[in-house]
């Protein structure tokens, strides 16, 4: 049987990087990026990827509504 973990999409065009999404994260999975987008803000991303639960505290706290969470199947290892 497959494991399943989270994954999220941030819209970085539309994300002014308020941090809400990094504070409301249980796992510390995401952060502001040192690069800009094209509004000037330090958007959001995945820096640790394998530690997504998929709990959507993220999209929940987010006031632009730019982030989707995911389930992903991930295949164990034989």
């Amino acid at each position: 049987m497959a494991k399943v973990r989270g994954a999220i999409v941030v819209d970085t065009v539309t994300c002014k990087g308020c941090s809400l999404c990094v504070e409301s994260c249980p796992t510390d999975v995401i952060r502001l990026a040192a690069e800009v987008n094209a509004k000037g803000y330090n958007y959001a991303y995945m820096e640790n990827p394998e530690a997504c639960i998929g709990c959507a505290n993220c999209a929940m706290v987010c006031p632009d509504s730019c982030i989707t969470v995911y389930k992903v199947k991930v295949a164990e290892a034989v």
